[in-house]
């Protein structure tokens, strides 16, 4: 037994010093790992991934639709979120039933393109196709601004662009050369003499493009006709003023119509034909200068939102009065009667005043079809991102007028139908011009006599609808954005 004992004794201790030897060597080995390892790392260090900002980017373009699109049972299944963000946005769309939501890379551009102020020469122009035999694309010049490098070259309105720094366009190149335009560029243009009774060639113009402030108040004229006094304003969008809290533009059309209503008119022709839209408090301003017996008691609009945001007690009845304004003409005004000109290109916060007013006054328009934008849009910047540029204009609102109605999707139809197209151009503001010569023509109840020659031309597009403002209607009620920034923050705390 003892025998039995030392054995067992020399047995466990042999495996002791067994042990003992295996964990030496391991440890060893496990140390040599662990220096090979580092050799290996001195050698070739690990290269962490970077994170996609594309993720951050299309998470904040998801979550701001996702409280605001007005179509949001609608919304679409988004791509990829390492997309592009433009692609992203796009994916999420209803399209065909939302042709104006939009994004843009740069916010601060975006707002500052809806104030009026671009990159830009300081011309626009409608284009045409030269002839129906040829692809070939001309350009008449629809206005210049003032103090712009076009003004200071001498070109005018009608003149007939025919090539762009050299290249003559066609239907198939036209976009392309357009996008050159925001740089140096150079004109070659003819242009119409009434003496000599055709075009004639004139010198090439180089234009450099300046960071350029447009006043949408392009002009105003007062004219007596057949003993008729009749108020004439051009308006070629809808914004406060040329910079953030600027009220510059609304306080110069309330001069304009007091100068009106000092000098007793009593018709009213507004001129929208260029007009895409902007701003709804600029589109409130000058209704309340038209409308007769209106003031902050009365509705102008009504604005509804999606199903998410209509459950919120600040947005659901939400409703525009119009202004006080001493400067109002309504009342004077004979016939109850409002007198506008239009496009196709006349939209959103234009048709906005259309539909605003009926419910108070004739509204009669002389020109073309409406573009029919009877939704509207708030601009969203990423705030809490300042590597995110991006700024989106999705549709987050519909339009009613005091009678809840919003029926133009397909665009007002005018009273008098006049496509600027079918003349060559005359300078805005003279009485021989198409569109005022038919307003004018309706107001005295006498015909011109004017001679014209007609012309067939096919409208290709025009400059106007490269504006970033261009269709649309820009939400800017303080109460509405105050809720919709409270509910994003509550978002992002509940992320």
């Amino acid at each position: 037994m003892l025998l039995l004992r030392a054995l067992y004794k020399l047995f466990n201790q042999y495996l002791m010093k067994v042990n003992f030897l295996f964990r030496v060597l391991l440890f060893g080995l496990l140390g040599l790992g662990i220096f090979s390892c580092k050799d290996e790392e001195e050698i070739e260090p690990i290269i962490e991934e970077k994170v996609n900002p594309n993720i951050a980017i299309n998470k904040w373009i998801k979550d701001v639709m996702d409280e605001v699109y007005l179509w949001l049972d609608e919304m679409k299944t988004p791509i990829a979120n390492t997309s592009d963000p433009e692609d992203y946005f796009e994916s999420l769309l209803n399209r065909p039933t939302d042709r104006f939501s939009v994004i843009y890379p740069d916010y601060q551009e975006l707002i500052n393109s809806l104030n009026g102020i671009e990159l830009e020469a300081g011309y626009e122009f409608t284009l045409y196709r030269e002839s129906s035999s040829n692809n070939n694309v001309i350009a008449e010049i629809s206005y210049i601004k003032k103090g712009s490098p076009a003004a200071a070259a001498g070109l005018l309105r009608g003149d007939i662009i025919t090539k762009i720094n050299g290249t003559q366009m066609t239907l198939e190149n036209y976009r392309v050369v357009l996008g050159t335009l925001d740089k140096p560029h150079t004109l070659s243009f003819i242009r119409f003499s009434e003496s000599a009774g055709g075009f004639s060639s004139q010198p090439d113009v180089s234009l450099t493009p300046v960071q350029l402030s447009e006043n949408p108040n392009f002009l105003d004229s007062i004219y007596t006709i057949n003993g008729e006094k009749i108020g004439y304003v051009v308006y070629h969008f809808f914004s406060p003023g040329p910079g953030s809290g600027s009220t510059a533009y609304d306080d110069q059309m309330d001069a304009v119509f007091l100068k009106f209503k000092n000098a007793g008119i009593k018709h009213l022709v507004v001129d929208f034909r260029y007009n895409g839209g902007g701003f709804v408090s600029s589109a409130v301003n000058l209704a309340s200068l038209i409308g007769p017996g209106v003031d902050n008691t009365k509705v102008f609009s009504k604005t509804k939102y999606n199903s998410y945001l209509m459950q919120f007690d600040q947005l659901k009845n939400v409703q525009t009065t119009f202004k006080n304004k001493t400067q109002n003409l309504g009342n004077t005004l004979k016939g109850n009667r409002v007198y506008i000109l239009t496009s196709t290109r006349t939209a959103s916060a234009s048709e906005l005043i259309i539909n605003g007013l009926r419910p108070y006054m004739e509204v009669f328009l002389i020109g073309d079809k409406t573009t029919g934008k009877n939704v509207g849009s708030i601009p969203f910047e990423d705030e809490e991102n300042k590597e995110n540029k991006y700024g989106i204009l999705p549709i987050v609102t519909r339009s009613f007028n005091s009678l809840d109605q919003s029926d133009y999707i397909n665009g007002f139809g005018p009273n008098i139908e006049a496509k600027e197209s079918s003349e060559r151009l005359k300078p805005l503001g003279d009485v021989n011009e198409l569109l005022l010569r038919k307003a004018i023509e309706q107001i005295t109840g006498v015909p011109s006599g004017a001679r014209v020659q007609k012309l067939d031309r096919i409208d290709v597009g025009s400059t106007l609808e490269r504006k970033t403002r261009f269709g649309n209607l820009i939400e800017n009620d303080p109460i509405a954005k105050e809720k919709l920034t409270e509910l994003y923050q509550i978002k992002l705390e509940d992320n």
